[in-house]
């Protein structure tokens, strides 16, 4: 298993590059191929068993879109945001192939030029490319763009096993962090795990922390 512990940066060390994700050009190098698939994700899957059928759904990092597709297929109001045009292309012929229709939006997060409410606001695994520095105030419109009694489902890399892939620099989530988030809300799960991948040709793990989480029905929660 190839991984290795992050060391946290010391007082004095030069800053850390900021993050940035390999997968706009992977879909830019393969328009006839799904670098994913087109199957939903099994985390999109089990976000539907927790949370239940949600009429507008929020998906951030939506990438070549098989879990937005999917959304809408079960008759969800969907968002897709994603900054790749190559994504959002596929993404897009990916609705037009399942006749269903899916509003893209093409920007990077933490800008997110939406209007809520939505009833779900879910990413999978695309948070940990925003800067940790933005992510309080990311988190903060996230909540504020989830209905009362809404939801949000995220799964995000931690800095327990670390393997950069095609160059990536990710901002790690401490274990916890992304519970942490969430005070004041129901936490229907959250957990910690690892992940098997070999996306860059070698097999390694990736560790990860998942949260599902139920906004409280007052509009003040």
């Amino acid at each position: 298993m190839n991984s290795t512990t992050v060391a946290r940066p010391s007082e004095g060390q030069p800053p850390s590059p900021p993050p940035w994700s390999p997968w706009a050009h992977e879909y830019a190098r393969t328009p006839d191929r799904y670098v994913l698939g087109t199957d939903a994700s099994s985390f999109a899957r089990e976000t539907v068993r927790r949370l239940g059928f949600q009429a507008r759904v929020l998906d951030l990092g939506c990438g070549e879109g098989r879990d937005s597709v999917f959304f809408a297929e079960l008759g969800s109001q969907v968002t897709g945001l994603d900054s790749s045009p190559e994504g959002l292309e596929k993404a897009s012929r990916l609705a037009s192939g399942r006749n269903v229709t899916v509003r893209w939006i093409r920007e990077a997060l933490p800008r997110l030029p939406v209007e809520g409410p939505f009833d779900l606001v879910y990413s999978c695994g695309s948070l940990h490319y925003v800067a940790r520095e933005d992510r309080t105030l990311l988190f903060h419109h996230l909540h504020r763009l989830t209905a009362p009694g809404g939801g949000q489902a995220h799964v995000v890399f931690t800095d327990r096993h670390i393997h950069p892939e095609k160059g990536e620099v990710v901002d790690y989530f401490a274990p916890g962090e992304l519970r942490a988030l969430f005070e004041g809300w129901t936490v229907l799960a959250s957990r910690e795990g690892v992940i098997a991948c070999a996306g860059d040709g070698t097999p390694h793990v990736h560790s990860v922390e998942e949260v599902f989480a139920r906004r409280q029905s007052e509009t003040g929660a």
